[in-house]
């Protein structure tokens, strides 16, 4: 009776009290702080120029003020003031503009127009028509390519290389001998 093994090889009809039961466990939490603080921070979104680059689709007319830290891509219509400081600017071969727009790089397919300030570049391809005045370091302006208005050329500095399409710089020179004029 107590000393006995089965050697049937039948199963027992009841069933066996475990000594240790298992408890199930919940999973483990990750560490909270106190305070009205969460514990992960929502990740800011970091200012990258060469990330990514939002539309404005053929259908798409914009009235307004447009500002933003990625780059521009515009195939229909704005209206009204476009600031991109640190980023590029493209009108589409579709898209019309009628802004006061800064940027870094402006590429013009299609049509703008008003005053245009560019940290870098200004670029009008042959499908391209700008008219407005014009502020920046660097100008392309292809065959076929329409363009009115003035254009002053700075250095990467700030400081003006000195002259406007159109304009003759003057040119003012100082004796040297410390005599008064």
């Amino acid at each position: 009776m107590w000393g006995r093994k089965d050697d049937g090889g039948a199963a027992p009809t009841s069933t066996p009290t475990p000594t240790e039961t298992a408890v199930p466990r919940p999973a483990p939490r990750p560490p909270t702080s106190s305070g009205s603080i969460p514990a992960v921070a929502p990740a800011k979104p970091a200012v990258d120029r060469k990330g990514g680059q939002a539309l404005i689709g053929k259908s798409l007319k914009v009235k307004g003020t447009i500002t933003g830290h990625e780059d521009l891509y515009v195939d229909g219509e704005i209206e009204g003031t476009v600031e991109l400081e640190e980023n590029s600017l493209t009108v589409g071969p579709n898209g019309n503009v009628s802004a006061d727009v800064k940027a870094r790089d402006i590429t013009v397919l299609g049509r703008l127009t008003g005053n245009v300030k560019a940290g870098e570049r200004i670029e009008i391809r042959k499908t391209g028509s700008l008219e407005g005045d014009l502020t920046t370091s660097r100008i392309v302006i292809e065959d076929g390519a329409v363009f009115r208005g003035s254009i002053d050329i700075v250095k990467a500095d700030g400081g003006s290389a000195g002259s406007r399409a159109g304009v003759k710089p003057q040119t003012v020179a100082k004796p040297n001998g410390g005599g008064s004029e």
